[in-house]
């Protein structure tokens, strides 16, 4: 039964619980005992993600080995900066179209907030030293950050014994999180049936404008931010490698909704480019975890529509602020399905809102994350491929040998996957470039 249950695509899982939600709201609302599915799925996540997000972290700066080289450095920036310049857009387009989301257990008193920034730094830093086994206990998501960031340093001179059985708790947390996102159909039941019962169809619209906002900003971020990028780097017409990118590498990441899957896909379009073996070798399982710019919007995006419902009015200094936890904490969020969604009550912290309404936005972000989520990994997927060719087409640039761009990506749409190696196409793009 189970097995037959996971074989359907979680999209299609959650697509179902939508539409039978929206019914019984429609149909049954005086069923109310059907919302405690939402509060089971969202309850349940609020108790693991601080677990998770502590793990993660800890295994993280744990595997990092000292004296590890460094001739992946600008491509690391790129993909460091990428992310921030990312959670900017989102936090830009945030201001531009602010959008409401459906809160149904949210009361008056939580709106509440700081107005200073000068008191809101000072929480921030009690709250990051705050006592880390309460941090846990309690969901404190930025002491967790700055406790598991501390000790994962420190065991960085442990034994392979001792990091082996850090990695493994890690899985062992991990695996139990994507068995609750497994079972997210049924939450999403009863958190579309709580939206419909108490708000209407009105409530799922909410829903709509929010899709719109995540997608709209990744999509301006794909088409134009990194174009420009590019650019800026190359000083060649960005858009061949672009659309190249977007069509061989974020299509299949759109439908398999998982950058690690996509990695053998951005091997082989990187050898059908002519880059460097060495270098992408690296780069792209490196870019599966690290290059998180649509991670980093989507944090932003959902924490500020959280603070808009609210009524909170978010200062520049403190949006910037935002942008740097969203560009840090993304990192390394592509590794779990719903990831960085699981990250939002980090984000949520830096504005004092409490664990019980991020949990809740986390809720409404696996509804609308039949979308969200698949462009997200299509923006991260696509951009690992631009940017390690981009870091490589630079550095050639630099070195005083100039790459036509252009001319290795018609070279690249002849060459049939795995139908040449590595020298064969290496020799015909540097033949093509000389004339």
């Amino acid at each position: 039964m189970w097995d037959k249950f996971t074989s359907i695509s979680l999209i299609k899982r959650i697509l179902i619980g939508i539409i039978v939600g929206a019914v019984l709201g429609v149909g049954v609302p005086h069923l109310t005992w059907i919302t405690i599915l939402g509060d089971l799925f969202v309850n349940s996540l609020k108790a693991i993600a601080p677990l998770l997000v502590f793990l993660l972290i800890l295994s993280s700066m744990a595997k990092h080995e000292k004296g590890s080289k460094t001739h992946m450095r600008s491509i690391v920036v790129l993909y460091l900066v990428a992310t921030l310049v990312a959670a900017v857009v989102a936090v830009g387009a945030s201001y531009l179209f602010p959008v409401e989301i459906l809160l149904p257990k949210v009361s008056d008193a939580t709106t509440a907030v700081p107005k200073s920034i000068a008191t809101v730094l000072k929480g921030v830093l009690n709250n990051a030293i705050e006592n880390p086994v309460k941090a846990l206990v309690e969901g404190q998501y930025l002491a967790i950050l700055v406790w598991a960031s501390l000790i994962g340093v420190g065991l960085r001179a442990a034994s392979k014994q001792t990091k082996q059985v850090v990695n493994e708790l890690s899985n062992a947390v991990t695996g139990v999180v994507q068995l609750i996102i497994q079972l997210a159909p049924f939450g999403i039941i009863g958190l579309v049936f709580t939206s419909v019962s108490e708000s209407g169809l009105v409530g799922l619209a909410k829903y709509g404008q929010l899709v719109l906002l995540v997608v709209g900003s990744m999509m301006f971020v794909s088409l134009i931010v990194y174009p420009a990028m590019v650019w800026l780097m190359t000083h060649q017409n960005p858009y061949p490698l672009t659309f190249f990118t977007l069509r061989e590498s974020g299509i299949p990441a759109f439908f398999t909704r998982s950058s690690a899957v996509n990695i053998p896909i951005n091997m082989d379009l990187s050898r059908r480019l002519g880059l460097s073996k060495k270098t992408y070798a690296i780069s792209i399982p490196l870019g599966a975890s690290a290059n998180s710019g649509g991670a980093a919007m989507t944090i932003s995006i959902m924490t500020l529509a959280t603070t808009h419902t609210l009524g909170m009015e978010v200062s520049f200094p403190l949006a910037f602020l935002l942008c740097l936890l969203s560009a840090i904490s993304a990192t390394g969020a592509s590794g779990i399905e719903g990831g960085s969604l699981l990250l939002i009550p980090m984000a949520c912290s830096l504005f004092g809102i409490s664990n019980d309404i991020a949990m809740q936005v986390v809720g409404v972000g696996f509804i609308i994350g039949v979308i969200q989520d698949s462009v997200e990994t299509a923006v991260n997927s696509a951009s690992d491929l631009l940017f390690t060719a981009t870091a490589e087409f630079a550095d050639l640039r630099r070195a005083g040998t100039p790459v036509n761009i252009s001319e290795r990506v018609r070279q690249a749409k002849k060459n049939e996957p795995s139908t040449q190696d590595d020298d064969q196409l290496d020799i015909q793009s540097v033949e093509n470039e000389a004339d």
